[in-house]
């Protein structure tokens, strides 16, 4: 049988230095391009200080002798999310190293601010809330999404109202309490892909979240095309080794002032240590997607051409994601991999397989799911370091004899 791709071989990874904005200006005034800046943002006073490596600063309150200036600094903060001016204050409003981490993920975006959280969900939860708060309770969101963010929509367990719409009906679904348009490209776990530009211009004055996760700023930045918020579940391919757990929202400094003040109230923040492993992932998040994108793009032409494959589905801009639909059992491929781990979430250095209808998919309802392309032949392959022929002969022992 044949099979059906949307790889596109005159399309890959960006391979030439990508510039960044005003904000990633040297102290000198030349632009630092974008491999350059994820090793050196958030780490420009180091040097200065005596240091290298990023200290972590595990402190969860601190000294303050002058109660009135700090009160003074409490209200600001009250007032508009600023972060406190001065030395910290509680590990509630702020840390020193996840603020390096903020700093440097901002710069990637090109944005003015970049907001941590816990988890991704608690970064999509805060944005929600800081909608709701306004009275704009209303949310338009386009499928494919991440499940989890399609199940917190759909049930309304932050007292929102979703309606679901593709592309092209965006404007006709806003309304006047509509607080935001959440979308995800490439998506979860499709691959499929927007125009950022023309649903951002869809929206009108509405904000525009576009989750980055898949494609992280090494691929694109949805900041460029209109997006104002743009999110991350950290814990992917910004940490990249599969040992950190976190969420982060890039926007203007208005709105990240706004999420600062959910994250306090709520107590979704970050943890120190996982700041810094953050901030260490981001010095090789340019050299790990494209590395890990150029096996996937092999394994996917690959997968494209084998009669056991039905259809493969690969982002035109790249990445190190693959979804691929198998004739035979996809169970039984999963249980017969051996060098790449059948296990959820994406982004590391080892590669992994998951069936989204059984696991990452299986709390969205089994008709939306399957509506949005999310068939239950459809496996999930998050591309790693490793050796595209070692891959390659895991994968061709897995897919068996076939049907």
């Amino acid at each position: 049988m044949d099979s059906t791709s949307t790889y596109d071989d005159s399309v890959s990874a960006h391979d030439d230095p990508v510039h960044l904005g005003d904000g990633a200006a040297w102290r000198s005034g030349a632009r630092r391009a974008l491999a350059t800046e994820a090793v050196h943002a958030g780490r420009d006073d180091l040097a200065r200080q005596g240091l290298h490596a990023p200290p972590i600063d595990l402190s969860t309150t601190y000294p303050s002798y002058d109660s009135r200036a700090e009160a003074a600094r409490i209200d600001a903060f009250a007032t508009d999310g600023a972060d406190p001016a001065g030395p910290p204050v509680y590990g509630r409003l702020g840390n020193p190293t996840v603020a390096r981490f903020e700093t440097a993920l901002a710069r990637l975006e090109g944005t003015e601010s970049a907001v941590a959280f816990a988890s991704g969900m608690a970064a999509l939860s805060a944005v929600l809330l800081a909608r709701t708060a306004a009275g704009l309770r209303h949310v338009v969101a386009v499928r494919p999404l991440y499940g989890c963010s399609d199940h917190l929509l759909t049930a309304g367990l932050l007292g929102t109202e979703v309606t679901w719409t593709d592309p092209a009906g965006i404007t006709d679904a806003l309304r006047p309490d509509t607080g935001l348009v959440l979308v995800e490209s490439p998506a979860n776990p499709t691959l499929a892909e927007l125009d950022l530009r023309a649903v951002a211009h869809a929206c009108g004055t509405v904000p525009l979240l576009a989750d980055n996760t898949f494609a992280t700023p090494v691929l694109q930045r949805p900041a460029e095309h209109g997006a104002r918020l743009v999110l991350h579940s950290a814990t992917k391919y910004l940490g990249g080794h599969g040992d950190v757990l976190a969420g982060v929202v890039a926007c203007d400094e208005e709105f990240a002032g706004q999420l600062r003040k959910i994250r306090f109230a709520t107590g979704g923040v970050l943890h120190p240590l996982a700041g810094y492993l953050l901030l260490r992932g981001l010095s090789t998040l340019p050299v790990r997607v494209r590395a890990a994108s150029a096996t996937a793009a092999e394994l996917a032409r690959r997968l494209a051409a084998d009669p056991r494959v039905s259809r493969v589905r690969y982002p035109r801009l790249g990445g190190a994601m693959i979804a691929f639909e198998v004739l035979g059992d996809p169970h039984e491929v999963v249980s017969r991999v051996g060098l790449v781990t059948p296990a959820v979430s994406l982004g590391s250095v080892d590669t992994l397989i998951q069936h989204p209808a059984s696991i990452s998919h299986r709390i969205v309802d089994a008709d939306d799911r399957r509506g949005a392309g999310v068939s239950d032949r459809l496996l999930r392959l998050s591309v790693g370091l490793e050796d595209v022929e070692d891959l390659w002969s895991d994968l061709d022992r897995a897919l068996g004899q076939g049907r």
